[in-house]
């Protein structure tokens, strides 16, 4: 029963930490803005989820595990979003001559 409770405090933290995204996502993929994003960061965050979920394997901790990988899916969301606006950017802006 003490397992059960304490997955069930994992899960819901990782379902408040995929919730705290969900502004950023939006500004990226539906404002169209990325200004002060920086994807160093972006990726070195996703190397921490990427071995927090690890290690979610390794003890066997599903809460673990799904916030990670709920997590991960926001990181890439948003390095994609970024990467493309500011591709699309680039390309605007030879395009115009600017």
């Amino acid at each position: 029963m003490q397992e059960v409770f304490i997955e069930g405090i994992g899960i819901i933290a990782g379902i408040l930490g995929v919730i705290a995204w969900i502004p950023q996502i939006r500004e990226v993929w539906i404002e169209g803005l990325h200004e002060g994003i920086s994807l160093p960061t972006f990726f070195l965050v996703s190397t921490a989820l990427v071995l927090w979920l690890i290690y979610g394997i390794l003890i066997g901790s599903i809460s673990i595990i799904l916030a990670n990988i709920a997590a991960l899916a926001c990181i890439i969301s948003l390095i994609v979003g970024v990467i493309r606006l500011r591709n699309s950017e680039t390309k605007n802006g030879a395009n115009t001559g600017s």
